[in-house]
Order: C-alpha cells, then structure tokens, then sequence
C-alpha cells in the first residue's frame, strides 16, 4: 500500500505504552512521516489541547486512563477538542456505549482487538473529510442566518403544513409592529386583512407545492391594524428538517398609491381637455371670422363699423383669455407629491 504523503497531526491519549506504540505503527504504515504526540492522562491531553500549539488532524482516545474513563472522559474531551475528530480505541466491546458515544459527537468507535493500519486509515480520513464538510455546511448555515437577519427587507420562514412561523428577522419585526415571539404564536394568516383570508387559502390551495419559487401581490394587517400592499417572494427550503418556505417581503404600498394618483390625474386632464376644447374653439372661431372680414374689404366697412368689430374681436379675446386662465387654474389642482423612478 502506498503511503499518505500529506502532513497529518495526531494526538494519541492511551496509558498502556504497548498499545501506544503499536497505533504508531499502525499510523506509520500508511502515513509518510505523521506527526504523533503522546498523552497518557487526560490532564495531559487537556494541558495540550489547551495550549493550542497543534493543529491536530485527529485524536485517538484510549476509553480508560488513570485520571478518567467512561462517558465522563468522553464528554470532557468533547469540550476541549473543537472541532477535531475523536475516534475511540478501546479493548471493550460495548455497543450500547458505542452508540451513546457516537450520539455524543465521537466521530469513530473501534475495537482495538480487530484494528489493524487500514482499518485505522479509514477511519482516519473518513472522518477528517466528514468533519471538513460539516465545517463547511455550519459556515453556509452561518452565512444564510447572517443575510437572514441582516436583511434590510422583511423576511421570514413559516412551516408549510401548518403555516406556523417559524423564523422572522429584525426587519418583519421592525415593519410588521409584532416581536418575535408574537410571530411565532401566529400562522401566516394572522398578518392578512380577514376579509382576504379566503383569497390567500385559494393561493394556497392551487399553489404548486413542487415548484420553488412563488411569487404573488397580497395584502397585508401590521400589528395596530395599517394595511399594507406587499410584494411577496418565496422559495421552498428545508428548516430543521422541516419542509419550509423562506419569504422576502416588499412593501410597494406607497407605489401603488402613486399610480393610481396619476392614473386618476390622467384621467381628469383628458377629460378637462376635451371640455375646454370645445369651449376654446368659440370664441377663437370669433376672432378668425372678424379679422378676416376686415382684412378683406369686402364689405367696404366704414370707420365706426371697424370699430365695432374691433370691439367684438377684444371681447372675444378676453373670453379666450379667461378660459386659457381656468384651464391653469384647473391643472394646479393636481399635485402628484412623490416621484418614483
């Protein structure tokens, strides 16, 4: 068998310097050159770890030293060892401990009666490659809890069988009015109006449960009772072995209040529009007829009939004026407050 030639660091915690020499060797049959330091107390395994000098890759427990043994040795070594794979050599064969000690966080639990170098290879790299990945899922699990709760959008997760919250951040909290404990006493129904509830358990009801991702408009009851237009996103995630759905929520109220604002604005200019229009044209038509029967002299109109003319043409002129003048003072009255891009 062709050995490891990637650095490893054991600490090897046995009293009986037999078994002591022989896991060496076992570790120096399939391992280029480890690194194995010896403890023969659990105090002396402690003041090592504790040091923290050593970056140990595994350690191998005896079951039974002088100064501990049992679950007690096992639980105490588990406080000190981080995260560091502990794989117990004992000479007991006891499977009732060995499933305790496993349930315990003990990576690996072998007989040292069967053990020989590739067995205890196995075990070693198993377990150094499991623990490696359950670091890496608690850092993903960490980093997902992080954009979580460091959301600035309201976000929250809820049980799909039950509707139960299960989980809500800091802004759902915040934007919502309820705390966390009052959400966790709620389904997803105690944040919509009553009266749209029979719509939601619609949603609900004809939403395919397979697909991911949802996304719907709803809307929604704050704490002391303001409704809010909310724009909902979910997708379907597993939450302590729940089946659940994680929800970004976005508020769009103010949005939606702004287009139906310039949505009736519109509506009210098209319609002063037409109106003016047609009383606009009156006395224009006015204006144009008599300017040209002057400017024609046609009628060969003598100097006090101009006059009159003239007359007509500023009066109609001054009624065109004061219609140009509603027309302003109409489209004053809208006033749209707030732009969005």
């Amino acid at each position: 068998m062709q050995k490891d030639n990637r650095k490893y660091n054991f600490l090897v915690v046995e009293d009986n310097e037999g078994d002591f020499f022989l896991v060496q060797d076992y570790l120096e049959d399939v391992i280029d050159a480890p690194k194995v330091i010896h403890a023969s107390k659990f105090e002396d395994a402690r003041q090592i770890l504790e040091a923290g000098k050593t970056d140990f890759d595994a350690i191998l427990l005896d079951l039974t030293l002088p100064d501990k043994e049992g679950d007690t040795l096992v639980k105490e070594m588990l406080e000190i060892s981080g995260n560091t794979p502990i794989i117990i050599l004992t000479g007991y064969s006891d499977v009732d401990f060995a499933i305790q000690s496993l349930g315990m966080g003990i990576a690996d639990y072998l007989l040292k009666d069967e053990l020989n170098a590739a067995i205890l290879y196995k075990s070693i790299i198993y377990n150094i490659e499991r623990k490696k990945n359950l670091v890496k899922l608690k850092e993903s699990e960490q980093k997902y809890a992080d954009l979580f709760h460091l959301s600035p959008q309201p976000m929250w997760v809820y049980d799909m069988d039950t509707l139960q919250f299960l989980d809500v951040n800091d802004a759902a909290v915040k934007h919502y009015g309820y705390s966390v404990e009052e959400f966790r006493e709620m389904t997803i129904k105690g944040i919509h109006p009553e009266e749209d509830i029979p719509q939601l358990e619609e949603v609900l009801k004809k939403q395919d449960k397979s697909a991911k991702f949802f996304k719907n408009q709803f809307r929604h009851k704050k704490k002391f009772g303001e409704i809010i237009d909310v724009d909902i996103q979910s997708n379907v995630i597993n939450y302590n072995n729940k089946k659940a759905k994680i929800v970004l929520a976005n508020d769009i109220t103010e949005r939606i209040q702004h287009i139906n604002a310039i949505t009736h604005q519109n509506s009210r200019l098209r319609e002063i529009a037409w109106i003016q229009s047609h009383v606009v044209r009156a006395p224009l038509a006015r204006i144009i007829g008599m300017a040209n029967m002057i400017k024609s002299d046609v009628l060969d109109l003598s100097k006090g009939e101009k006059i009159e003319f003239l007359d007509h043409i500023l009066s109609s002129s001054e009624e065109l004026d004061d219609i140009i003048k509603d027309v302003i003072n109409k489209t004053k009255e809208f006033n749209i407050k707030k732009e969005y891009g």
